[in-house]
């Protein structure tokens, strides 16, 4: 590369990272000499320290704002995932409460077929049979064993022969 072929590439990367404050040693060596012509050599230490303190601070007050930041990031995320959860919790409940329903009329169903169709069936039989069946008033015919009447003449029957 010659004089003529533009600026380094490391120099063009180092302008354009996103670092907020890029100072080289350079930059800061230039502003200490000014420091020390302007405030003199026996108040340098105290604002250099002072500075330091100040510098602190704002470091401190920026990570705070990007953990606040961080902490609200992560709580809408969580707001999400929080919302996501009831909607499936929400759809799960109502398959469920469908399919219970269904289950349940399926089942009553069943019961009305097992239980009240056949106690309709045996009310017709038993209509049925009523009507076919005689009344009580008519005499019912009856086998007669005369076992109440009294003992018949045994004499036409033939006489045994009793040895003595």
């Amino acid at each position: 590369m010659g004089k003529g072929d533009g600026p380094h590439p490391l120099l063009i990367a180092r302008h354009s990272s996103p670092i907020m404050f890029d100072i080289g040693f350079s930059e800061l060596l230039l502003i200490g000499i000014v420091a020390l012509v302007v405030i003199g050599p026996e108040r340098l230490p105290k604002v250099a320290r002072t500075a330091g303190h100040l510098f602190g601070r704002m470091q401190r007050y920026v990570a705070d704002v990007k953990a606040d930041i961080n902490r609200e990031i992560h709580a809408e995320e969580l707001h999400k995932l929080q919302d996501e959860i009831r909607s499936s919790v929400n759809s799960i409940e109502q398959s469920v409460s469908q399919e219970l329903s269904q289950g349940s009329q399926a089942v009553s169903e069943q019961i009305h077929e097992m239980v009240e169709l056949p106690r309709q069936q045996i009310t017709a039989l038993e209509v049925g049979l009523a009507e076919t069946l005689p009344s009580a008033e008519a005499p019912q015919p009856q086998l007669e064993l005369n076992l109440d009447a009294p003992p018949a003449d045994n004499t036409a029957a033939p006489a045994r022969n009793i040895p003595a």
